[in-house]
């Protein structure tokens, strides 16, 4: 069995790309509570059981619906993994595949069974993860803090980190003059804090390096600046949270980093809007749904766009693309917008779960592609 707290889109495009009978998708919402926990467990255990009909019904092999019952029995009783949770719940089972996710999303309650796994619930979180690093950055003092939606903030222990300036320089003090005449002052300082940040950068290189998440900076000039100027950070987010952070709690700073990826998150919803509807004037952005469908099952998809919330009932043709609509959804399907995004998926297109509000054009989905079909 294996837990995972955040899909990456390695994942996603993995378990979209599985095909056969018996795929069982679960989503419910949870919470960091004991009393959270249990009503999620009570869920997923009547879940479970709606699924073993459905999959009756469906005349799936007994060996494969006893394999999926045992596999979330053992999620039900392991003790361990109920009382670490977050917003919501994420269960795939098919017999031979078992895994979870905890999402920092709410999301609601859905059982789904066909011949693959629902996966756009998850793309919530992929597209907008709410958690973070945080640096906050003062001369007598450095934290890393890590932050998720519902847990309180949490110190990270970083090898190497030096303490304050003078310890990352080796002098009892950074302020005064040398007796030799060396460097001191003002322009000293900088060049001590340059030192300083340089030996942040370095104990910080292991954990950043494998981290996909945003890096927030807190802290007061000069040394933001001088932080800022040292290197290069992928993820490090263009605003600042400003003052020294010596000043704030923990949870003060956490408030403060959590207002900070909401902007980043809404100019960057701006942002694709105003680069999809350069591109549908162009002609090289999608907005008519069967057209979309066509030109993600050639693998034309270079982005997509989806309505998180709106399915559109009806199938997509393995072949040619055409889409058949229906008046509601038919057993074991989930309908034409799932379909687009598991096959422009399979094609490592780059896929945005908005809102409808946000969807450029106003429609299901749109889609920028690689080439006309």
């Amino acid at each position: 069995m294996e837990y995972k707290d955040i899909p990456t889109k390695a994942d996603v495009e993995r378990i979209a790309a599985m095909r056969q009978p018996g795929c069982v998708s679960i989503y419910l919402p949870t919470g960091t509570t004991p009393a959270e926990a249990d009503r999620a467990r009570i869920e997923l255990k009547n879940h479970l059981a709606s699924a073993v009909r459905a999959l009756e019904k469906l005349e799936v092999g007994r060996a494969r619906i006893q394999s999926i019952q045992a596999e979330g029995q053992r999620i039900l009783d392991d003790r361990d993994f109920w009382r670490y949770q977050s917003r919501s719940l994420a269960v795939f089972l098919d017999g031979e595949l078992a895994e979870t996710f905890r999402l920092p999303n709410r999301l609601g309650t859905a059982c789904e069974i066909a011949d693959r796994f629902y996966v756009k619930p998850l793309l919530r979180a992929l597209t907008f993860p709410q958690s973070a690093l945080i640096l906050a950055l003062a001369g007598n003092s450095v934290r890393l803090l890590h932050i998720t939606p519902d847990r309180p903030p949490e110190r990270i222990d970083v090898p190497g980190m030096p303490r304050d300036v003078a310890a990352a320089v080796g002098l009892a003090s950074v302020s005064g003059r040398s007796p030799d005449g060396r460097i001191q002052g003002s322009e000293g300082q900088k060049v001590r804090m340059l030192e300083y940040v340089q030996a942040i950068e370095r104990a910080l290189h292991p954990l950043l390096a494998n981290s996909t998440e945003p890096l927030i900076l807190a802290a007061a000039e000069p040394l933001a600046g001088i932080f800022r100027g040292a290197g290069e950070h992928p993820r490090l987010v263009a605003e600042t949270i400003g003052g020294n952070p010596e000043d704030k709690t923990d949870e003060e700073i956490a408030t403060a980093a959590r207002g900070v990826l909401d902007r980043l998150y809404a100019s960057k919803v701006a942002a694709l809007r105003d680069a999809y509807e350069t591109r549908i004037a162009a002609g090289t952005a999608l907005v008519d749904l069967s057209d979309i469908a066509r030109a993600a099952t050639f693998g034309a998809v270079e982005s997509l766009v989806i309505d998180i919330d709106r399915r559109v009932p009806g199938s997509v043709d393995e072949d040619t693309g055409a889409i058949t609509l229906a008046p509601e959804d038919e057993p074991g399907e989930y309908g034409v917008v799932d379909e687009v995004l598991r096959r422009a998926l399979g094609s490592k297109a780059k896929v945005y779960a908005l809102r409808a509000e946000d969807v450029p054009g106003g429609g299901a989905a749109a889609a920028a592609v690689r080439y006309p079909v």
